[in-house]
């Protein structure tokens, strides 16, 4: 217990360290660094792979469950999107939408693809020694950015796998790339776009707020509220609420799985925590609906429960980051990344001018390209960018659509884990192969309605 609180008080300070640096140096806050991932490299520095070999800064005995944690923290992250979950009415947008998450979906599936394409090419073709399951990374990494990590290696862990910590490695190392190179990429696209007359609202890069550089608002009349609060402190705290739903649900899911795992009961044995877990959470959510308690759940509070995890699951995976492991595999990360940027860009902006050729393509374009590179935040960015006042309506659509594969996502990567370590790199290759030209044919038949 003392050693559970020693940790997060260390990784409390490496977080707030991290709001410190990004406040002071000019170069995170031009690059939209994330606070959690400065004070997750510092962690990095003071660690075992630097630091700590020469002076015990650390307790070495850290370095195992600060590894472990986001493995752990990941499960309440995804087990807790259904709650809250509203899709809307909106039957103007809703094409908008299926397009968008058509198009995410598209990039899902072909980074996937990449991703054990790539990886059974270096094994079998160049002889190079690649761990089983290698290949979801980049996806992972990409698009479902550094909290995700702790996804890949949970599923590699539960495998047997002795990867596990090596894959977080290589996971947190391509989100890094991604973010960074997305946002670079990205400012670089709009540029061109201006100049090309592709953008609809701007002719002109215009210089951001440096609140949004530094990731904090000063005036308080600028800053945003948590939520609603749904509940009184005479019965119940609202956070406390919302994270006693989701930790019980995470609780009920948990023990549930055991069982079935140990009775084998067909399908649901063979699903992973955080999958059975969203299936339990939509049941739990629309009994909750359905007893007209709706009132009690705010969505927004519930993201910042996750957030709070998400932001303790990046520093975490950064700082325990096994160095020299990942740096074996540079060759092998370098092209990966390289091909997944340049093609992610080119799928989205190909697709985004056919669906979207009259209705803000460009601006859809850049808003799914920064969050399949980075995260739903990137996107957002670069929309603001070329859309400083957000007058068109791609924010809506980008969120609902973001939603879908949120949903999704986690599901596809730790099948894709479980069937290339059981069965080769090939078969999810072949299997995300026609899943992208199963969606790209449903999206040409939906469009010719």
């Amino acid at each position: 217990m003392n050693s559970f609180l020693s940790i997060f008080s260390y990784l409390s300070f490496l977080l707030i360290l991290g709001v410190i640096i990004k406040n002071k140096v000019k170069i995170f806050q031009e690059l939209f660094i994330p606070s959690s991932v400065i004070g997750g490299f510092i962690g990095l520095f003071l660690g075992s792979s630097f630091l700590n070999n020469y002076f015990e800064i650390i307790p070495f005995s850290w370095q195992k469950d600060i590894s472990s944690l986001p493995g752990m923290l990941i499960i309440p992250i995804i087990i807790s999107v259904p709650l809250g979950l509203n899709f809307g009415s909106r039957k103007k947008s809703i094409k908008n939408v299926i397009n968008m998450s058509g198009i995410l979906f598209i990039v899902t599936f072909t980074q996937l693809l990449l991703g054990y394409l790539i990886s059974y090419l270096y094994k079998y073709i160049f002889n190079k020694d690649i761990y089983p399951g290698f290949g979801s990374e980049l996806n992972s990494g990409f698009a479902g950015g550094h909290g995700t990590a702790g996804l890949v290696s949970r599923t590699l862990k539960e495998l047997g796998s002795q990867y596990w910590e090596l894959a977080q490695g290589i996971t947190v190392t391509m989100a890094t790339v991604g973010l960074i190179s997305g946002i670079f990429f990205g400012i670089y696209q709009i540029n061109k776009g201006t100049k090309n007359g592709k953008t609809e609202i701007i002719k002109d890069v215009l210089e951001l707020p440096i609140e949004l550089k530094k990731g904090y608002y000063k005036e308080v009349a600028k800053q945003d509220s948590l939520g609603r609060e749904t509940m009184l402190s005479t019965s119940i705290d609202t956070l406390a609420f919302h994270l006693a739903i989701i930790m019980s649900v995470c609780g009920l899911s948990q023990i549930s799985l055991i069982f079935f795992k140990k009775h084998n009961v067909f399908i649901i044995s063979k699903l992973s925590l955080w999958s059975y877990g969203m299936i339990i959470m939509f049941i739990v959510w629309y009994i909750i609906k359905k007893m007209g308690l709706d009132w009690s759940i705010d969505s927004k509070v519930r993201g910042k429960i996750t957030g709070t995890f998400t932001e303790f699951a990046v520093v975490s995976a950064i700082a325990s980051l096994p160095f020299k492991a990942v740096s074996i595999y540079f060759i092998t990360i370098f092209t990966i990344c390289l091909i997944g940027l340049i093609l992610t860009w080119k799928i989205i902006l190909l697709l985004s001018k056919r669906y979207f050729e009259k209705d803000f393509y460009f601006e859809r374009a850049l808003a799914m390209f920064g969050t399949s590179t980075g995260v739903f935040i990137t996107g957002l960015l670069l929309l603001r960018i070329c859309d400083p006042k957000l007058e068109s309506k791609v924010l809506q659509d980008y969120s609902l659509g973001f939603t879908m594969t949120a949903l999704l996502g986690p599901i596809l990567i730790t099948s894709c884990i479980q069937l290339s370590f059981l069965y080769g790199f090939l078969i999810p290759v072949v299997i995300m192969s026609l899943l992208t030209i199963i969606n790209i044919v449903f999206l040409e038949l939906y469009n010719k309605r």
